[in-house]
């Protein structure tokens, strides 16, 4: 016995342990479910209210001790506030935990009282309690609801998803399990057909009644909104409210209601966007979400593993962004692709006749042939055929082991007579000299589509003393290395589009539009694009439209949206297989729930043939074969070229069937729907169609059940599991198999040498299977290697974006300080003394007189100490006295700021105050105008205090954003440049952390200074007074004027005079529908995602120069967020 048997022997496997832990919970839920069934539906409902207050009661010493701590902190010195925040943190921190405990407290009576909720509604058509006015509210806008004298009567039956449905679900117990799991903040693994979503009810319900919200985040928009309406009235029953953020407007009040409910639904995309939008608002009004408390993920590998490396980006336009060079260089890329195809032709027939021969010198000269057509064009379709024959792939092997053996110092024999070389693993195609010959063509610089070795050059420049001249050079020289770095990389992007990327695979063109499939479920991704470039080659590649290029305004991953919540948790069928990138990554365990039924699937070994087309020709002798016996079947491919070819090939055979993928997905529901009756087939692309439930006849069921034929095995273990799923639903028979070919793509790259060879020393024939548990293992261990690849892959990926995290985060907090107001003055006090400490490290060490222009040009301020102490304090001496004497005059400054607003606002107040609610007062740091709205009567009782913080608030928010926008598209430049440090063999990771580190802090330093400079400046601009004989002439013409009107009047003029103040314009909401919003991948391997479909303006739309600026703020687009574009 191993240590590892005789460890699971003592302690027990995993799902045992997990089982040990979670069976207590299920427990104390039995045991008080009976006496919750024997309350009435009004006492079930108190019940309800009751756990609510208790919730509520658990932590209301803390609560009340953060109300204290804000009430009184707009009073107390700047110094001091930043001590009174951090202990409201501490307490909130606190209250968070404390939830948690009394969460697991009732958790046995919530999960009862849903339970027992989901029974009545079961066995009852009608539900009757006392109306109470939610349920009134619910009345209007639900028709599953009435309200007759004083009782409310809920119906069992209701919409969803566009069906009428009768509730007929009650929790069984492993569902419970499943429950427990999900509020633990853990991953259930559920079996297809096991009632996740009403497993979901459990821990939704509890964690709502804490009114911190809870977000149930889908895969897509239909099944946020179907579930929304499916479960939703369980909740309401309770006085829950529940909405889905699908189904309103970005930035609309109804969907900042919607995130105000107890139960927000949504999709993962649009969570993620909403967080962006809010992070580009400019009024707290403009704010959606609310702080993230609890998540659960539906389909959390989907979200969380497929789509963990995919930003999301708002995005707008950038200067010249048309002029692109795709179109330019597309004739020059086809010349060479096609003499690359003409080359690897003729290669392959000479090394056929060379491979026949009997000479083993004129053999080994054959293999090398091979193996170079291989490397110039690996899909060659007669290429993968010929090395589907006995003996070829491995005598091909053995000369690939020559090439690559010592730091592949060969490989330019086997490579110099292509025109480029591929590499399938690594998704790369990479130049040859004689490539690079055939692009230049005739030009006249040889080198146009090569990268200078800009170090050297550089290098090369030290040598001039002028210093004018020498900088001239220079600059030369990186315009001239920045150009043709454009160059190489339009050229890499449009030979990746050629070679790796295919039509009706990897995408299909409609109506003129490259659109990217999803490999996962075969659904078209619409809206979406590949990064990098990588499109706009495919655009040009297909003769559409090439798309602008656009700038990030701002972008985060999934992977980083959803680490922000507090709680985090997610249900599928299919996590086990990455489990150890769950717990990597978001420290999520994975749980797997047993099956309320024991499965009947029978799942059959492999099935091996050497060719494809002797594979798919005993596929559809199978189909006919599970037809006539009266079994639905479903085939799974992993293309929509796939899917089309087995469909021509039924249709010859005249067998009717159904298909389901990226072009044909409109029917989907409707399709899988009728993929359970007698003799139906439907082929459908990989995960197409999940999320809902293929149901079976006792005809069918009696057959056999469900048949699943997978027509190739996926890189994924995952994906494979999810089309086994699809069959065996609770208990219901049914059967699988995968039929594989040795040309499949993932065979041919990582599995097919030792099956190749036992076939070979078999003897197999043309059409004969290989058939064993021993080779399906063998399979399987080709996808784990796949899998360790990608997740390598994912993490490097995610390396990037952790970079880019750690200082959005840091913008983010400031920003949000800045936009709420609460904590603007503790920034304004962090950035005033990181801008002194920032001054004293510049100049400890010069000039002193550049000392003192730098404290004026920055702080409008002499400096506080002389020439001498200057150069003999140290500097944290210096950095301390500096802040003090700053904060000292900011103080007075703001001080005067209120002084001279104070009496023109109480008079505005006390004699207009019903005329106006905000007012515009206008404040000017000596070179610009600022018009800072601020509200009338909380600047009059507040005695100006709040006009200051509204002067600052206006600042912060604009140095922020547009310091902020800046840096992201220095960043995306850096993205792009640093990629080329490979070619001096360094790595591009290590370049952009370092780089991006030194932007951010120049960043960071750029954005206290201007900000600090204006806040020191800011002044309320006062004209002169009247000189004498202009008094004179003024009371003159007064006098005549009655004495009490005269008084009053003059009082008010006196007032205007001296401080211009108008209304200011009802606060405008943000407008985000017109920026476009992508979700786009750092290397280009994955895709975009654009505005949904309903959005009043189509998302690809950008904004005009002179077009209004979505942010609402009433400026034209150029002069605000389009500035310098």
């Amino acid at each position: 016995m191993g240590f590892n048997e005789f460890l699971t022997k003592l302690f027990g496997n995993k799902s045992q342990r997990d089982l040990r832990e979670i069976t207590p919970y299920v427990d104390k839920v039995k045991a008080v479910y009976p006496s919750i069934k024997a309350l009435s539906n009004d006492e079930l409902r108190a019940k309800t209210d009751e756990i609510k207050q208790r919730i509520q009661d658990y932590v209301a010493s803390e609560k009340a001790r953060v109300a204290e701590l804000r009430e009184g902190i707009e009073d107390k010195e700047l110094e001091e506030r930043e001590a009174i925040w951090t202990e409201v943190d501490k307490i909130e921190k606190a209250i968070t935990d404390k939830m948690e405990i009394v969460l697991e407290e009732v958790l046995p009576e919530a999960f009862a009282i849903m339970k027992d909720t989901a029974r009545r509604f079961a066995e009852n058509p009608e539900v009757v309690v006392t109306a109470n006015d939610f349920d009134r509210e619910l009345a209007t806008k639900f028709d599953f609801v009435r309200i007759e004298d004083d009782k409310a009567i809920y119906q069992n039956h209701w919409k969803a998803g566009g069906n009428d449905m009768t509730w007929d679900m009650v929790h069984y117990d492993v569902q419970l399990f499943g429950g427990v799991v999900l509020h633990k903040g853990k991953i259930a693994e559920m079996a297809t057909g096991e009632g996740k979503t009403l497993v979901a009810t459990l821990p939704v319900f509890l964690n709502a009644l804490t009114r911190n919200g809870v977000h149930v985040v889908t895969v897509n928009d239909y099944l946020s909104k179907r579930d929304s309406e499916w479960m939703g009235p369980l909740y309401m029953f309770h006085g829950l409210s529940v909405d889905c953020i699908d189904k309103h407007q970005p930035n609309s009040d109804a969907r900042r209601r919607a995130y105000n409910a107890d139960i927000t639904f949504g999709t993962n995309n649009e969570f993620g966007f909403d967080y962006l939008r809010d992070n580009m608002a400019i009024s707290p009004k403009d704010l959606v979400q609310r702080k993230h408390n609890y998540a659960i993920v539906d389909e959390v590998d989907s979200v969380l593993i497929d789509d963990a490396r995919t930003p999301l980006i708002i995005s707008g336009p950038i200067p010249r962004g048309e002029e692109q060079l795709f179109e330019q260089f597309r004739p020059n890329v086809e010349i060479v692709v096609n003499a690359q195809k003409d080359l690897c032709s003729k290669l392959l027939i000479e090394a056929k006749k060379k491979m026949s021969s009997d000479d083993p010198k004129v053999v080994e000269e054959g293999t090398v042939q091979l193996y170079r057509t291989f490397k110039g064009y690996p899909r060659n379709k007669a290429l993968i055929k010929y090395l589907s024959e006995p003996g070829i792939k491995a005598q091909m092997l053995k000369t690939e082991e020559y090439f690559m053996s010592e730091n592949m110092r060969h490989m330019h024999e086997a490579t110099d007579e292509l025109y480029f070389v591929i590499d399938e693993k690594n998704n790369s195609v990479e130049l040859t000299d004689k490539g690079i010959d055939l692009l230049t063509g005739k030009s006249d610089d040889p080198e146009f589509f090569v990268l200078p070795d800009i170090t050297t050059q550089l290098s090369e420049l030290e040598h001039i003393k002028d210093e004018t001249e020498k900088q001239a050079k220079k600059d030369e020289l990186l315009a001239n290395y920045s150009v043709k770095s454009e160059r190489v990389h339009t050229i890499n992007q449009l030979l990746k589009a050629y070679t790796l990327f295919e039509k009706d695979d990897e995408y299909v063109v409609i109506d003129n539009k490259v659109m990217i499939v999803d490999e996962q479920t075969g659904r078209i991704m619409d809206g979406r694009r590949y990064s990098d470039g990588l499109h706009q080659a495919i655009e040009a590649k297909e003769r559409v439209k090439v798309e602008a290029a656009t700038q990030t305004f701002a972008t985060i991953t999934l992977q980083n949206y959803f680490r922000m919540y507090h709680k985090l948790s997610g249900m599928t069928g299919t996590a086990e297989t990455e489990a150890g990138e769950f717990w990597d990554i978001y420290k999520l365990d994975v749980v797997v729930i047993p099956t309320n039924r024991p499965i009947a699937r029978i799942d059959m070994n492999d099935r091996i043939y050497k060719t494809k087309r002797e594979k798919y020709a005993a596929v559809i002798e199978e189909i006919v074969k599970l037809t006539e016996a009266g079994r639905p079947v479903l085939v799974g491919t992993t293309s929509v070229e796939i899917s089309e070819l087995l469909s021509r090939m039924l249709t010859l055979r005249k067998i009717k069937h159904n298909v389901l993928n990226a072009k044909l997905h409109q029917k989907e529901a409707e399709i899988v729907a009728l993929a359970g009756q007698s003799s139906t087939v439907t082929i459908a692309t990989n995960m197409a169609g999940r999320g809902t439930d293929i149901k079976l006849s006792p005809e069918v069921k009696a057959a056999g059940g469900l048949a699943i034929i997978g027509t190739e095995r996926h890189e994924s273990r995952r994906v494979d599991r999810q089309l086994r799923g699809r069959a065996g639903r609770q208990g219901d028979p049914g059967s699988s198999v995968f039929f594989v070919s040795l040309e499949d793509d993932l065979m041919r790259l990582f599995a097919s040498e030792k099956i190749a060879n036992l076939m070979d020393k078999l003897g197999f024939k043309e059409g004969e299977v290989l058939e064993h548990s021993m080779l399906s293992k063998s399979v399987e261990r080709a996808q784990k290697k796949v899998e360790e690849n990608n997740f390598g892959i994912r993490k490097r990926l995610l390396e990037y974006d952790d970079v880019m995290n750690s200082q959005r985060n840091v913008i983010y907090t400031r920003r949000r300080h800045a936009l709420m107001g609460e904590r603007i003055g503790m920034d304004v006090l962090n950035t005033i003394y990181d801008t002194t400490n920032a001054i004293v490290d510049q100049y400890i060490d010069g000039d002193f007189e550049s000392f003192k222009l730098e404290l004026f040009k920055t702080f409008a301020m002499e400096s506080p100490f002389s020439e001498e102490e200057f150069k003999n304090m140290k500097a944290e001496q210096m950095q301390e006295k500096l802040f003090d004497e700053t904060l000292q005059n900011y103080k007075r400054r703001m001080e005067r700021m209120t002084q001279i607003a104070y009496p023109v606002i109480k008079q505005v107040f006390e004699h207009q105050g019903a005329m106006y609610e905000n007012i515009m007062i206008p404040i000017t740091d000596g070179k610009r105008m600022y018009n800072i709205s601020c509200n009338l009567k909380e600047a009059y009782e507040t005695e100006c205090k709040a006009v200051v913080k509204a002067f600052q608030k206006s600042i912060v928010l604009h140095m922020i954003d547009e310091a902020w926008k800046e840096h992201l598209r220095e960043m995306d430049e850096l993205r792009h440049s640093v990629q080329n440090a490979s070619y001096e063999h360094k790595d591009p990771l290590l370049i952009y952390k370092l780089e991006s580190y030194n932007l951010f802090k120049n960043m960071v330093d750029t954005m206290n200074r201007k900000t600090t400079a204006v806040l020191m400046r800011g002044q309320i601009p006062v004209r002169e007074e009247p000189t004498e004989e202009q008094k004179k002439l003024m009371a003159e013409r007064q006098a005549a004027i009655a004495e009490a009107a005269a008084a009053r009047k003059a009082e008010l003029e006196a007032a205007r005079q001296r401080v211009q103040i108008r209304e200011a314009e009802p606060e405008k909401h943000e407008d985000m529908s017109r920026y476009q919003t992508t979700k786009n991948d750092i290397n280009g391997e994955n895709t975009q995602e654009s505005q949904p479909k309903q959005a009043p303006v189509r998302s690809e739309k950008r904004v005009g120069r002179n077009d209004l600026c979505p942010c609402g703020s009433g400026k034209k687009y150029k002069n605000c967020h389009g500035q310098g574009l």
